[in-house]
């Protein structure tokens, strides 16, 4: 972090890819959460179902999201955190949203 702290260039590319992210979400449909970091939280609103999707992005996919449920947030606002790097490429993003769209139901890909 103290790297990137320091460091424009790789700060600019670490954002640029949360960015991209974003709009990669929203076009799909999919509700992520506001977030001013490089951090890419997705609203996910019931705990089993988003430790099953994290899981199932691991098992399936080889992807890996972190869970984060109740107490870290409040019943409810689950989700899955995702922390794209300037390593992820827009291809590696196209495959998680296949991915996410193929696992969550449709109720939940509607932006919220």
């Amino acid at each position: 972090m103290r790297h990137v702290r320091h460091d424009r260039t790789r700060r600019a590319a670490l954002f640029e890819r949360a960015a991209a992210l974003n709009g990669r979400f929203d076009r799909a449909g999919l509700p992520r959460i506001e977030s001013v970091s490089h951090i890419v939280p997705l609203h996910i609103g019931e705990a089993a179902l988003c430790t099953e999707v994290s899981q199932r992005l691991l098992n399936e996919f080889g992807m890996y999201a972190t869970p984060i449920n109740y107490p870290t947030v409040p019943r409810g606002e689950e989700r899955l955190r995702f922390t794209p790097g300037p390593l992820h490429t827009d291809v590696m993003m196209d495959a998680l949203i296949d991915a996410l769209s193929a696992i969550l139901p449709l109720e939940r890909r509607r932006a919220a």
